[in-house]
């Protein structure tokens, strides 16, 4: 089973690799077929380094990522954005798993600074991502530098399961 990963080796990530990623964010179903969503694929240090700090909690990881994938999304245009985002994520973070690579999400949505600047706001600043789009999620991607045990089945929430009716 995936488990978020938080630290990383310095080892690059093989094109072939990203693509396969990538294409598994491509690949993922969406709302009414609309494959609405928008990728910014960042490898450059200074700019992860960047995205690191556009929260102030819970992105600083990303600094140590060979490669972060920025998800986006156009609320006017799909108003299942969100949903349609997450799902390529997460197909990515599959993907990754799958190949030996780890992965974790940095919510970006509805997160920022103290100062009140949106990370949105600070991510578009970054990236040159265009006004009609909104952040949904930083995830870094790379070689594990460290192990996570599987899930705890003992602590599995059965109880939040319910069938046929609530």
């Amino acid at each position: 089973m995936r488990r978020s990963h938080r630290k990383f080796t310095a080892e690059e990530i093989s094109a072939d690799d990203v693509r396969l990623i990538l294409r598994a964010a491509l690949m993922s179903p969406t709302s009414k077929g609309q494959r609405a969503w928008q990728f910014v694929v960042v490898d450059d240090k200074s700019d992860i380094e960047k995205l690191s700090d556009a929260k102030d909690l819970g992105a600083q990881f990303l600094k140590g990522a060979p490669l972060v994938v920025v998800v986006l999304g156009d609320p006017i245009q799909n108003d299942c954005w969100v949903e349609d985002g997450s799902i390529a994520a997460i197909s990515m973070q599959y993907q990754a798993e799958d190949l030996g690579l780890g992965s974790c999400w940095a919510q970006m949505r509805g997160r920022g600074l103290s100062d009140g600047t949106s990370a949105d706001v600070v991510i578009r600043g970054i990236l040159d991502i265009p006004d009609n789009l909104s952040v949904l999620c930083a995830i870094g991607f790379g070689h594990k530098a460290d192990e996570r045990k599987p899930q705890n089945e003992e602590k599995l929430k059965w109880e939040n399961v319910h069938a046929g009716k609530y």
